[in-house]
């Protein structure tokens, strides 16, 4: 039988509820200080753990401490220094193609709209996210591959696509919650819901999972 988007909205708080008793202090698990440096950690993180990328910031920081040293920097050292994050080059090209349309563009300070973001090189929607809610404190949802898996498995939403996901989220669950949720749906996937091997007896949410005991 298929599930009214009533029934799902309130499947949704429910869950939601659950996850907050469990998770209080859910949070960016990227390390930053200023606005910039959770821009870069961001696209630093694209394919790769933020745990990685947690490792490499400190130094990273230092050796570059302002936007303008990313602006101006010789991108083929900046490659070398992020080296273990991946995609190194590109990536490398894109914090320095971001920082430098920043600094020329926008009078040094982060964009605070979707629309602008995403005009900065190596920023997609998932980035932009993360830098609204956190930055800006704009009701904004990152969809990760914990959030892209975890929803499927929910039924909250019948697809890959992370935009067609976030929209679908977004009708689902109240506006004040979106930006925790991501965190919290992270901190269950890594600690519970683990990919192939989920542990659904000691799953919160599982009362309201209709993926329980299902082999993925």
């Amino acid at each position: 039988m298929r599930e009214s988007q009533a029934k799902k909205k309130g499947r949704a708080a429910m869950v939601t509820q659950a996850l907050s008793e469990a998770y209080p202090n859910a949070k960016c698990s990227l390390h930053y200080k200023t606005p910039y440096e959770l821009l870069i950690a961001t696209i630093l993180s694209a394919q790769c753990t933020d745990h990685r990328v947690n490792q490499v910031t400190p130094s990273l920081f230092k050796k570059y401490s302002t936007l303008e040293d990313f602006a101006y920097c010789d991108v083929t050292k900046l490659a070398k220094d992020i080296h273990s994050c991946g995609y190194h080059n590109q990536k490398a090209r894109s914090i320095q193609g971001a920082s430098l349309k920043i600094v020329e563009e926008n009078d040094g300070q982060i964009p605070d709209k979707m629309e602008a973001l995403v005009k900065l090189p190596g920023v997609g929607r998932k980035t932009a996210n993360c830098v609204l809610g956190e930055i800006y404190h704009v009701p904004s949802m990152v969809i990760d591959t914990h959030m892209v898996r975890i929803m499927n498995l929910l039924k909250f939403t019948a697809t890959k696509d992370a935009k067609k996901i976030e929209f679908d989220l977004m009708e689902l669950f109240d506006e004040k919650d979106w930006v925790k949720l991501t965190h919290m749906v992270i901190d269950h996937g890594r600690a519970v819901c683990i990919a192939r091997r989920p542990k659904c007896q000691d799953c919160v949410i599982s009362h309201f999972c209709p993926s329980v005991g299902i082999k993925i």
